[in-house]
């Protein structure tokens, strides 16, 4: 039984649920962090979110087992590796479902349908994705993309935040950029080993996808610089010093780019955000330097 109960919750990939954190930014950038019932509602989002990603998981794993048994690394994956059955997966599969629409009955009224709306969208589009939109070169990284896109529609749609374009481009610009990092390590697996962890990875080239990360790294830091140093953002946050957490922005980039080319350390951007020190102290200089812009003042200290 404990057995069991460890691959069920590796199967589940709940390290993978910090991409979820997406569905904050909405009442974070707001300024409304303090609403409690607000900061509720995410909270909320977040688990319903995380379950029905859990689910496509599952899927992937039992579509993909036949490949992942072959794969120096996912052959380690609980049904891959033997340690819990395809009728027990899809058994866990259908309470993760469950479970996710289950949490958005505590929403109400046009929200709460809003919300399902949306989670149904992004399970049948990665339903697509496993089973045959993942091998289309281009289409494949633009829903990893849209994906987190959608997590930053959750937050919006379940807090009634108004998302600004801004917001959407600049996730929109960041999932793309760790996309394509991500099939470069599929690409470098590929020509080291002959092993094709996906039937387009062929179709990529080391010079390519090196060619589209210096394009879109330049272009996400071009527009983030816009963003910071535009008079509605400068107006909204009333500071004019939103420009300073472009800094850690171009820092963190610079330092995936080096573990991406230099360390070929890109298969797990999850991962690499639990692991690296540099990008997590980044990430917490960013995270800190807006809450000073944004909350301090509102706080009075």
């Amino acid at each position: 039984m404990k057995h069991f109960l460890s691959a069920a919750i590796q199967l589940l990939r709940p390290h993978q649920w910090a991409k979820n954190l997406f569905i904050f930014l909405p009442i974070f950038f707001s300024g409304q962090m303090l609403h409690s019932e607000l900061v509720v509602f995410c909270v909320v989002s977040f688990f319903s979110f995380s379950f029905i990603a859990s689910s496509i998981y599952i899927f992937n794993d039992i579509f993909d087992l036949e490949s992942d048994k072959k794969h120096p690394v996912k052959c380690k994956r609980p049904i891959a590796a033997g340690k819990i059955s395809v009728l027990q997966s899809y058994f866990i599969m259908i309470i993760c479902i469950g479970a996710s629409f289950l949490l958005l009955t505590y929403f109400t009224g046009a929200k709460r349908y809003m919300l399902m709306g949306v989670l149904l969208f992004y399970f049948v589009m990665n339903i697509a994705y496993s089973v045959r939109l993942k091998h289309v070169v281009i289409i494949d990284v633009m829903i990893i993309a849209l994906g987190f896109v959608l997590r930053v529609i959750v937050g919006g749609v379940s807090t009634g935040i108004k998302l600004s374009e801004w917001i959407v481009l600049m996730t929109f610009l960041l999932a793309l950029f760790l996309a394509f990092a991500k099939r470069r390590d599929d690409v470098i697996l590929l020509q080291s080993s002959g092993i094709m962890p996906r039937k387009n990875t062929n179709k990529y080239t080391p010079d390519f996808i090196n060619q589209t990360l210096t394009f879109l790294s330049t272009i996400t830091v071009v527009a983030y610089i816009m963003y910071v140093m535009s008079h509605e953002v400068i107006e909204r946050f009333n500071s004019k010093y939103v420009y300073v957490t472009s800094f850690f922005v171009l820092a963190g980039i610079i330092r995936y780019l080096q573990l991406t080319i230099v360390y070929l350390q890109s298969g797990s951007p999850t991962k690499v955000l639990m692991k690296d020190r540099f990008i997590q102290l980044c990430i917490i200089g960013w995270v800190i330097a807006f809450f000073i812009i944004i909350y301090v003042r509102k706080m009075g200290i």
